[in-house]
């Protein structure tokens, strides 16, 4: 602001504050009135001239203040573009190490990229060096299988590069393990995975606090990535169109609390997928139209407490999805409109406390779906309008305590156990939909 406007503020606010002072002293001594004089003696023509000099010196102070409060500001921006500049110089020569053909040299760039962003003087230069590590990851990679047999040169560059590569995945995980209020932590930041390739790297432990972060259209081969005990809380992970393939990906006792994790489209191809001892609480789990192709999604005893798992149109061909001894308190899993030629997906022995697991429009060539010693206490199991043609749903030894089994309008071969498990008369407290 102009200082032809800050400073009639400024003088405003203090004749303000000054008049809220006396009229609360006023108030609290009591006063109900000033005592007349006709004349005044020395002794108070003197206090009027202390005033009146208090006054001036009170204006000229709160001037000198203004002044030097600006002054400080002048200054403050005046280091922050000095700052400013030597980072932008020491980035430019960390990106073009980070381009250098040298492995090492490579290597040094990633790092002093890093080592940027811990000193950067604002967010978004922060930002800035991060969005060029995650790009430097985004760069076309060519994968150990597909290298030219017998052409060690190329396999060399492909290890070194491959190196830098775990390094900023590892620099990475490393920031986001730091607490929030570390001046050097990487919480909170936007992190660009799409299309990127992983053959390989440890996030395990890291926090992702708000913030964006995408593995859209990345490829997840060879060694995987272990992303165990690593908590997500309050932002959105995209998988949208992930391939996994022939490998490993562990989130086992990972924590996600609010936020979304997107899985939409993505596809499993022999590889395990594990959020065994996961806690989800409140938030969303995305594998809308997922495709699995002899591929194993591993949820065992992890627990949902609110919120949802939506696997609804997915495509099992062969592996599995594996619930057991899974816990779900007032959470929602759906898995309406899938289609299931085979594979198994398996509730055993999990805990249903409310919340819904859904089959609707479901159907069924093959595969098994496995409810055997659940445990349904208020919650809805629904098959409505499911198609059964081979495959079987077994509700063996199933405990219902309240809630509801919904088959209307089911077609196909009833699922085995379902009739002998429930048996007539029906348990109390549970309701039974027309159906076969």
């Amino acid at each position: 602001m102009h200082i032809g406007i800050v400073l009639p503020l400024v003088f405003t606010v203090a004749v303000l504050i000054a008049g809220f002072v006396f009229y609360t002293g006023w108030d609290l001594l009591g006063a109900r009135g000033l005592k007349k004089q006709q004349k005044i003696d020395s002794a108070t023509l003197f206090d009027l001239v202390k005033l009146s000099f208090g006054v001036v010196a009170g204006a000229g102070g709160l001037v000198a203040l203004v002044v030097a409060y600006r002054r400080q500001r002048v200054d403050e921006d005046a280091a922050l573009r000095d700052t400013t500049r030597l980072h932008n110089e020491r980035f430019t020569t960390a990106v073009s190490q980070l381009g250098d053909t040298s492995p090492t040299v490579r290597l040094g760039g990633v790092h002093a990229l890093a080592g940027l962003a811990d000193d950067a003087p604002t967010r978004e230069l922060r930002q800035t060096c991060i969005d060029v590590l995650c790009a430097f990851l985004r760069l076309p990679y060519t994968a150990e299988s597909d290298l030219p047999p017998s052409d060690s040169a190329a396999r060399h560059d492909y290890l070194a590069l491959r190196e830098a590569r775990h390094t900023v995945i590892r620099l990475i995980r490393d920031h986001l393990r730091l607490p929030q209020k570390d001046p050097q932590s990487w919480q909170g930041h936007d992190f660009d995975f799409t299309s990127t390739v992983f053959d390989g790297g440890d996030l395990s432990e890291a926090k992702f606090s708000g913030g964006v972060v995408t593995f859209a259209e990345a490829t997840f081969s060879g060694d995987g990535v272990n992303f165990g005990w690593t908590e997500f809380s309050g932002g959105i992970v995209h998988f949208v169109d992930a391939k996994f393939s022939g490998c490993i990906v562990d989130f086992g006792r990972a924590t996600f609390s609010g936020g979304i994790v997107n899985f939409s489209r993505a596809m499993f191809s022999d590889s395990i997928t594990g959020f065994s001892r996961a806690t989800f609480s409140g938030g969303r789990v995305n594998f809308f139209s997922a495709v699995f192709s002899g591929s194993a999604v591993d949820f065992r005893k992890a627990k949902f407490s609110g919120g949802s798992v939506d696997m609804s149109a997915v495509t099992l061909s062969g592996g599995t999805i594996d619930f057991t001894r899974a816990q779900f308190t007032g959470a929602a899993v759906n898995f309406n409109s899938g289609y299931f030629s085979a594979g198994d997906i398996s509730f055993h022995h999990a805990a249903f406390s409310g919340g819904r697991v859904n089959f609707s429009n479901t159907e069924f060539s093959g595969g098994r779906v496995n409810f055997s010693n659940t445990e349904f206490s208020g919650a809805t199991a629904s098959f409505a309008m499911a198609r059964f043609s081979e495959g079987v749903v077994d509700f063996g030894h199933v405990v219902f305590s309240g809630g509801t089994l919904t088959y209307l309008g089911a077609s196909g071969s009833a699922p085995r156990g379902l009739l002998r498990s429930l048996g007539t008369p029906v348990p109390a407290g549970v309701t039974l939909a027309e159906g076969w």
